[in-house]
């Protein structure tokens, strides 16, 4: 029985039913309280974000309604503690008097919508690069590990940084975004493009050990496609490894949009992200901490929460995990 247990069976009235390896995963990730609670935050903050304008709305409150009457001449909150009340559940934005957690619900659509997009365009061309790697080996695959290599190699901060102008315009000569869109178009891109290369050397290692089971040779011998082995064989085995991967990404690139806003290169006002505000916070953080506070506290909130969301998917998909 003990056995049965620890093993990820079910015994009940003298019967033995077996457990799918999901199931054994979503009940040892269940154990993690901690995770359990990340997993519950993030998906809060995710449909905040989502309707963020009905939520508004129902609150009350207004992403573009200037309060120039409760603000003073150098910018701050007139009222106590920033602003924060009953009409105004976080304060109001100093400088031009905005409810700051309407800026902050609007301001998450366009930082989560840059890094949901560059995170699953990094999937997809990891993906892709790394099951034909693994696979067919061979030139094709010291092809791939050189391009891989050559983009490693490039300190893709100081690119993005360096390229950001020109790239923008370019975009926008060609009619494919104007303005913010265009930036969101560059992040995205170019994001996605020094992105991808770490996760298909990820699947690649995965595939090379997977092309040498038994299941996969057994599948050849029976004279299996290689398209069947890839997408029958080799893809099914491979969805824990992009779980991980998808969780631990999320928040690196909500992250990176808010430090590239941040310095100016990234989303431009009148729009609003998170590093806009966060850029915004830091020039009245000596009279007015509480809009800093904030900002870099939600900032921090998300990031940690989908981290160690991340962080219970991995033990509850490592069958050699102790937790």
């Amino acid at each position: 029985m003990a056995l049965a247990k620890k093993l990820g069976v079910a015994t009940k009235a003298g019967e033995i039913t077996s457990r799918s390896p999901r199931q054994i995963a979503w009940m040892r990730f269940k154990r993690n309280k901690v995770g359990m609670v990340a997993a519950w935050v993030s998906i809060i903050i995710l449909m905040l974000s989502l309707f963020a304008p009905l939520v508004c709305k129902v609150l009350g409150i207004n992403p573009d309604e200037l309060n120039l009457d409760l603000i003073d001449s150098s910018g701050i909150p007139t009222l106590p503690n920033g602003g924060i009340s009953l009409e105004h559940p976080l304060g109001l934005t100093p400088g031009i008097g905005r409810d700051l957690l309407a800026n902050l619900l609007y301001g998450s659509r366009i930082s989560f919508t840059v890094a949901i997009l560059t995170t699953s365009m990094t999937l997809f061309i990891g993906l892709i690069v790394g099951i034909v790697g693994g696979y067919f080996r061979g030139r094709i695959d010291d092809y791939l590990g050189r391009f891989t290599d050559f983009l490693l190699a490039f300190p893709a901060f100081f690119m993005i940084v360096a390229l950001s102008d020109p790239m923008v315009a370019r975009i926008q000569d060609i009619g494919l975004a104007q303005g913010n869109s265009a930036r969101i178009v560059f992040l995205i891109f170019f994001l996605s493009f020094f992105g991808w290369p770490g996760f298909s050397r990820l699947v690649r290692s995965q595939v090379l050990s997977l092309r040498e089971r038994d299941f996969v040779t057994a599948a050849q011998a029976m004279g299996a496609s290689r398209r069947r082995i890839i997408f029958k064989e080799l893809m099914p085995n491979l969805w824990a490894p992009v779980i991980v991967v998808v969780s631990l990404s999320l928040p690196g690139y909500l992250a990176a949009e808010a430090v590239f806003s941040f310095l100016g290169i990234g989303i431009q006002a009148p729009a609003t992200t998170w590093g806009i505000l966060l850029d915004n916070s830091r020039r009245f953080v000596t009279v007015y901490p509480n809009f800093f506070l904030i900002v870099a506290g939600s900032l921090v909130l998300v990031v940690l929460a989908f981290n160690l969301v991340g962080d219970a998917l991995r033990d509850a998909l490592d069958p050699r995990s102790e937790r």
